[in-house]
């Protein structure tokens, strides 16, 4: 080792960038102690954790650590002395060589530190000269530190001068214009303290935002407020942090959001939106709205709470209307009613929103014998009714229906009004009413995409109507066999209505019947009460085409179904002048009136009433409507007290012509359909076995004769006769004719027994079978 130590010119700092393994970092500058060099770890000084070696040698040392510094760790070593006299020379002392080349190695050092330090500083070019001491501190309070002309330092307020921000084309402003390019709540004194009443500095601020029209952010904090808060359309949008928590009297909107009357909420950006009540609503006043956002035209809106409203979120279109924009929902809790679009004038609108996400529940303990709704589509009265092009996307719905299965409407949608197309998909419901809609009006083409039921064995899979004129809702349960979800089911069809045609003579001589249909009068005499007697087996006034049917005004052709669990079919018909029609019955098959209603999904439904009691659509299937054959394929809703149906068509003029006809329903059914058996209508065979004959002996080319009453038959129709013994025939030598007619007339069929044979016969007791087939026509 050297004398003493030499200082080189070296930096007395070096820096590293750790790889996470290696543990030693060398420092090529010399240090007199171990405790001369500080150590940092990302900037942060060390106290321990390291071994420093080699202290005192001129050529520096290494610092090793105990283990090595994570990845990506900047490691700093630095020269860091005390600045003191380390010696002290007598006078007339010795002068010791060693003893002087320390301290001023010692200096040098020193020098060394601070010429490294100056380095960093602030400070003026050598080529320039001046001074570069603050203005005093009275002279530079409240302003901001800057250059003059001259570049020398000098105090300015923030609306003196104009700064250019260092990027091409941009455009000179002052201090003050800058730092307010988006105002802040906290500019105006909002606290957000959660206790400070927040609500003048906010309702400031919005004014601010509006009157410049700038953007307002509200940042992390809770705002109180007592009072209700309006940013008007004016100001270019909200951005919120915090949350608001409204204290303020019941009845009013928390947060209002945009202007009514003819003004365009146009282009807005609203995000991040947080409104709490303080106290729980009661659910009474439906002003009592969190957040209210009027007009909104082609804007983005992202709301992460609105809690303890009657009202959550509440979209109106207010002489104007609200359209084209993206919403997204967080936590819309503890209200009766999460999201409400709603039209309060006639010159309002609500179409064409596109709505993502959403959780809206309710606490058990919140309102618990109050209905509760996710979202709502409503009109006020005498505003405009029809809502169309409505999306939603994944909703969640956990709305506390109280009770098992509970007495409280817990329903996700709940629709008002008329218009068209509602889709819902990935629609979670739990602890939810056993519907995911309710209908009141006529709107149509509703799909209910529900992809999760969480409770209540799975229901949710319907629409409840209430009131409503349009069965405009359709429910694709997604926890049910996804392969049959999309194929519906078909009942019964008439592929060929002429073919199907056949004689049927019980009800007039000259009737027409129809395999599988009941045919039904317009007027039917008595008038009678129950299926049997409105279903008849054929009448006339049918006109029997090539290749169709014309039907009149006065009938009608329907399939009979068991609807005890089915409500829901689909009726489809080619022809021309068709109207759909239903008529229902109770479980003791009485007919069921006006109490009663039935839906179609593209026409309103009107009660024919006594003695018919049709239902009947107020447009013909093949009808347009804006150019659009919409009635083609209809969807009939049932009552949910009918118990039997007849579901088909009747002739709308003199010229109606069918030629086929279906009846679908979901998959998820097979209803029965009546005909034949023990009713009378939509069967061509009849039959009939009897053991009463006992033939007696037949002489060779005898007869014998025996009357069988056949319900139904009459002359014209094809019959035909068998007999059979236990032990078989004793000799074939006896044939059967059957003939109708008897000596009771009508429902008679008259069986003659033959010996074609050349000897006696005598075959005794046995089985008599009749058949009869009304012919085609």
């Amino acid at each position: 080792m050297d004398d003493h130590i030499r200082i080189g010119d070296v930096a007395p700092r070096v820096q590293y960038r750790a790889d996470g393994v290696l543990t030693g970092f060398t420092y090529p500058f010399p240090i007199f102690a171990p405790t001369d060099l500080e150590v940092r770890l990302d900037g942060v000084p060390q106290a321990g954790g390291f071994v420093v070696t080699n202290a005192g040698a001129s050529e520096g040392g290494s610092v090793v650590f105990y283990a090595p510094p994570r990845a990506g760790t900047q490691v700093t070593l630095r020269r860091n002395m005390v600045v003191a006299r380390t010696t002290d020379f007598q006078a007339n002392g010795i002068l010791r060589a060693r003893t002087l080349n320390d301290e001023l190695d010692y200096q040098v050092a020193v020098l060394q530190e601070v010429k490294d330090g100056l380095g960093n500083a602030l400070h003026l070019d050598p080529s320039e000269s001046g001074s570069t001491a603050l203005p005093l501190r009275g002279a530079r309070a409240n302003r901001l530190l800057g250059f003059d002309s001259l570049g020398n330092i000098a105090t300015f307020g923030r609306d003196e001068g104009l700064l250019t921000i260092g990027f091409p084309g941009g455009v000179p402003r002052t201090v003050e214009d800058k730092l307010s390019e988006r105002l802040t709540a906290r500019d105006f004194g909002a606290t957000g303290d959660g206790t400070t009443d927040d609500g003048p500095a906010l309702q400031a601020a919005m004014t601010a935002a509006a009157a410049s029209g700038k953007l307002l952010e509200i940042g992390e904090g809770i705002f109180r407020t007592s009072m209700a808060l309006t940013l008007p359309g004016a100001a270019a949008g909200l951005v919120m942090r915090g949350s608001i928590l409204y204290a303020g009297p019941a009845g009013l909107p928390a947060l209002t959001l945009g202007d009514g009357g003819t003004a365009n909420n146009q282009g807005k950006l609203y995000s991040g939106l947080a409104v709490l009540r303080a106290v729980q609503s009661d659910w009474s006043d439906e002003g009592d709205v969190g957040i209210l956002i009027r007009n909104l035209d082609a804007g983005t809106v992202d709301i992460r709470r609105a809690e303890r409203f009657t009202i959550g979120v509440q979209l109106v279109g207010d002489g104007r209307g609200c359209e084209d924009s993206d919403l997204r929902y967080g936590r819309l809790i503890d209200n009766r009613i999460g999201l409400d679009l709603r039209t309060l004038t006639a010159s309002g609108w609500m179409n064409s929103l596109r709505h993502q996400g959403g959780h809206f529940a309710c606490s058990s303990a919140t309102n618990p014998t109050q209905p509760r709704f996710g979202v709502r589509l409503s009109a006020a009265a005498g505003a405009y009714r029809l809502h169309n092009t409505h999306l939603f996307t994944g909703p969640a719905f956990e709305l506390q229906r109280q009770g098992t299965p509970g007495a409280v409407d817990a329903i996700p949608f709940l629709v008002e009004v008329d218009g068209r197309c509602l889709v819902a998909t990935g629609v979670r419901m739990e602890a939810c009413s056993p519907y995911v809609a309710r209908h009141t009006g006529g709107f149509s083409d509703a799909r209910y995409e529900v992809s999760y039921v969480g409770t209540y064995g799975f229901l949710g899979c319907s629409v409840q109507y209430q009131g409503a004129s349009r069965a405009g809702g359709t429910v694709v349960p997604m926890h049910q066999a996804v392969a049959a979800i999309a194929a519906p089911r078909l009942v019964a069809g008439a592929e060929n209505l002429r073919t199907l045609a056949f004689r049927q003579g019980i009800s007039v001589s000259d009737g027409i019947g129809f395999d599988q249909l009941a045919v039904l009068s317009g007027n039917p005499s008595g008038p009678p009460s129950t299926l049997n007697g409105f279903c008849f087996p054929g009448l006339n006034a049918f006109t029997l085409n090539a290749d169709d049917v014309t039907i009149p005004t006065s009938r009608a052709l329907a399939y009979i179904v068991d609807c005890s669990h089915c409500k829901e079919f689909f009726i489809a018909a080619e022809g021309i002048g068709l109207r759909p029609m239903v008529m229902q019955f109770d479980a003791a098959e009485n007919v069921l009136g006006a109490g009663s209603p039935v839906l179609f999904s593209n026409m309103n439904t009107l009660m024919q009433g006594t003695p018919s009691y049709w239902w009947e659509g107020n447009a013909d299937l093949d009808s347009l409507t804006g150019g659009f054959a919409l009635n083609k394929l209809q969807r009939v809703t049932l009552s949910a007290d009918a118990q039997y149906a007849a579901i088909g068509i009747r002739g709308s003029s003199a010229s109606a012509v069918l030629r086929s006809l279906r009846l679908y329903t979901s998959a998820l059914h097979a209803p029965r359909v009546l005909f034949g058996g023990s009713r009378a209508w939509g069967k061509r065979e009849y039959t009939v076995s009897d053991t009463g004959w006992t033939i007696p002996a037949l002489a060779a080319g005898a007869t014998a004769t025996y009357d069988v009453t056949l319900p139904g038959v009459r002359q014209g129709d094809f019959v035909r006769a068998g007999f059979a013994q236990s032990a078989g025939f004793q000799n074939g030598g006896v044939v059967f004719h059957a003939s109708v007619g008897g000596t009771a007339g009508s429902n008679q069929v008259r069986v003659t027994a033959q010996n074609v044979s050349g000897s006696s016969i005598t075959l005794g007791a046995g089985t008599l079978f009749v058949r009869a087939v009304k012919p085609r026509v």
